[in-house]
């Protein structure tokens, strides 16, 4: 398993997921979205594997409020490229395979597989 969790440090469900991992002895590589977002690529490899860009966007984050989205066209692609704390989080990534939130049963299926 190649596995890639993409985050905030003060996400709790961020936090479980790195748990989760270390519990059953799995290595991953963090990804800070603070710090880093995802590249265009790895944007719409994620978007295709989770069915669209949509499900990628917080929008009941602090961030998507702030800066006032609900009542705003805008393009989702390019928010998400541009303000990477807009991102639902954990990302996690395996290959093509990725999910969004803390989802341990599907990595549970991840791990068998």
């Amino acid at each position: 398993m190649n596995i890639q969790i993409w985050g905030t440090r003060k996400c709790q469900d961020t936090r479980k997921a790195e748990r989760w991992f270390k519990e059953r002895g799995i290595q991953y590589q963090f990804i800070d979205l603070s710090q880093k977002g995802l590249s265009k690529g790895e944007l719409k490899s994620v978007g295709a594997a989770v069915g669209g860009l949509t499900p990628l966007l917080d929008t009941a984050g602090k961030e998507y409020e702030k800066r006032n989205l609900k009542y705003l066209a805008h393009n989702v692609e390019e928010m998400l490229l541009t303000v990477p704390l807009l991102f639902k989080t954990p990302i996690v990534r395996n290959g093509s395979k990725a999910t969004v939130g803390y989802q341990p049963e599907t990595w549970s299926l991840w791990q068998k597989s």
